[in-house]
């Protein structure tokens, strides 16, 4: 009989796991910490004419790569999305509704400001701080209209801001081996936070 040796494989069996563990862990601190590039500062929703309105501002931080390649000419795409649920107990929750809003932000060698584009909207800055600003905040952002709303169910909203890294160029998106948001590039933020309905704007 050898009792040691059926303790060696349940020990290396364990120091596998351990390993495994450990390398998922630190997978999932590497994607998160680039990811910190972009902080909240606001971010509620309200009642008001008729409506569920969304408002958020964020301070945006572009890391060296992000922004060299902003100077060199290349547009960067931030998008803002928020999606409605109602909470269900019998099945999973609904989604009631979901907005976007995409921004543009380039830089214009010629003049030396940069541009930000909303839509048909476009406005010029000075500086790139001040066009990450713009390119950054929503405010009476309609989420949905309140006829849509029970008052007396429970909603949560799942907000997500980030640089599109999926609008970028063709080669440079084959640079990124097609994971999107990897390294310098994941710039974003998101969170999920439950919406009061049941008082008055």
């Amino acid at each position: 009989m050898h009792p040691p040796l059926v303790r060696r494989h349940d020990t290396q069996g364990l120091l596998q796991a351990l390993r495994l563990a450990l390398v998922c862990l630190l997978l999932l601190l590497a994607q998160r910490v680039p990811a910190q590039g972009v902080e909240l500062a606001s971010l509620h929703a309200s009642r008001a004419e008729g409506a569920l309105n969304l408002e958020f501002s964020a301070r945006v931080s572009l890391p060296r790569t992000v922004e060299e390649a902003l100077q060199r000419g290349v547009p960067l795409y931030f998008v803002a999305d928020a999606e409605l649920f109602r909470k269900r107990w019998y099945w999973r929750d609904e989604r009631v509704a979901r907005v976007t809003r995409s921004w543009r932000v380039a830089y214009q060698p010629l003049t030396g400001n940069w541009r930000v584009g909303l839509g048909g909207l476009n406005q010029t800055f000075a500086t790139l701080g001040e066009a990450l600003t713009s390119a950054s905040r929503s405010a009476s952002w309609k989420l949905a209209d309140l006829s849509q709303l029970d008052l007396d169910k429970s909603y949560y909203i799942e907000f997500s801001y980030k640089l599109d890294t999926s609008q970028l160029p063709g080669p440079m998106q084959f640079g990124l081996n097609g994971l999107t948001g990897q390294g310098d590039w994941a710039v974003g933020v998101s969170r999920v936070f439950k919406v009061e309905l049941g008082t008055s704007p």
